[in-house]
């Protein structure tokens, strides 16, 4: 049986991440560390922490993989060096600490496009958290980069919206690789990777995601 954690367990795909390790039968453990408390489960442990002050001293950090669905906007985040550090710094943190305690499979929710030279503040975060994590030396580390994630968010997003909408009608004709990415495709892919991911590193791309 596998303990896994999970960060960022109340965002869009987090919620289909945090479902679908719950009804797992391989899984026999979830750690969710949040800033609000989430529904009580029997296989669910949910600290309540700052991301800014995570307690690396915590027994919870001691599990066999760990998935991050972390992320924001930068408008949201209110700065450039703000969303930095949703996006990547707290990410870091949290694969820092699972590696130092014996997790040997890691799986991010990145981006489409991730590329630490980008000129563009998105992909370029994305990229260079993406290589920061290949250097943690994980056994197994899969890098899930979906383009538009399909669902339905808490927070309005006006262009998200239109964009779905309109790719939704279009998909026939689009590439594959810039169809619609439903949250639940990225969620199954994400808990899979960190219960069996294969040895070394590997990128899953948007277009194995689309519907």
């Amino acid at each position: 049986m596998t303990t896994i954690l999970l960060a960022g367990a109340t965002g869009l795909v987090g919620q289909h991440v945090l479902a679908n390790a719950l009804a797992d039968e391989r899984i026999n453990s979830v750690i969710a560390p949040t800033r609000r408390p989430l529904a009580v489960h029997p296989k669910l442990t949910n600290p309540l922490v700052d991301f800014e002050r995570l307690p690396a001293d915590a027994e919870w950090w001691s599990v066999d993989g760990a998935i991050c669905t972390l992320g924001t906007t930068r408008g949201k985040a209110g700065s450039d060096e703000a969303f930095h550090r949703v996006d990547h710094d707290y990410p870091l943190v949290v694969a820092g600490l699972v590696r130092a305690r014996g997790a040997t499979r890691f799986a991010l929710n990145s981006a489409l496009g991730a590329n630490a030279g980008s000129h563009f503040l998105y992909p370029r975060t994305k990229g260079e958290l993406e290589d920061d994590l290949v250097a943690l030396g994980f056994a197994s580390l899969t890098l899930v980069r979906p383009g538009l994630i399909g669902g339905k968010r808490e927070e309005f997003r006006a262009v998200e919206r239109i964009s779905l909408a309109l790719l939704g009608t279009l998909a026939p004709l689009m590439p594959r690789r810039y169809r619609i990415n439903p949250a639940g495709t990225i969620a199954g892919t994400l808990v899979e990777a960190a219960v069996a991911g294969p040895p070394g590193w590997h990128v899953v791309e948007a277009e194995r995601l689309s519907r």
